[in-house]
């Protein structure tokens, strides 16, 4: 590979970084066999999530360009290394999970992930990564308590109107 094809590659890799909102994940696939390597990118690719094996210096340089700082990267930035991006943020640990369980193995291994400017190092933090919220999951959840008092009042003030009217009701048919 020749330097304009890598130069190539780091610039892909920056637009990529900065489409997905600097949300990416790196593993690594090295101990997948072939056909393990395909059942992978086929469920990758039916989950719309990007999966690109790069060099480590190429990624290096990429974070560089979206002005990440890669010292926290130098421990996991060893061997070999894929890149799994997706619109859902944990799109790519739940398949990761996923993979695991339907093939019995652990050959795919999450070594880091980079999340709305957190990184998360080790594959043990995957358990964490599938359980997060996103965007729209959290601003749902504070409509939704911010609609509960709201609502709490509504139906107390249904609740004592429709007593009010019970009891004027039975006040009525009681001088009837």
């Amino acid at each position: 590979m020749n330097k304009d094809q890598k130069q190539d590659i780091v610039e892909g890799l920056t637009q990529l970084f900065n489409d997905s909102g600097k949300n990416f994940y790196i593993t690594d696939i090295s101990a997948l066999n072939v056909v393990k390597n395909n059942s992978l990118r086929r469920m990758c690719f039916e989950q719309g999530v990007s999966l690109q094996a790069v060099k480590n210096t190429l990624i290096r340089k990429a974070l560089v360009n979206c002005e990440i700082d890669d010292s926290e990267f130098k421990t996991v930035l060893k061997g070999s290394s894929a890149i799994m991006i997706s619109e859902k943020m944990t799109a790519p640990a739940k398949l990761i999970k996923e993979y695991r369980q339907s093939n019995g193995d652990k050959g795919l291994t999450l070594k880091a992930a980079y999340l709305q400017e957190s990184l998360y190092i080790g594959d043990d933090q995957l358990d964490t990564l599938t359980q997060l919220k996103g965007k729209e999951e959290l601003i749902g959840d504070v409509i939704a308590l911010l609609q509960s008092p709201a609502k709490n009042v509504i139906s107390a003030l249904k609740g004592q109107g429709a007593k009010i009217a019970g009891i004027l009701k039975t006040l009525e048919e009681r001088n009837a």
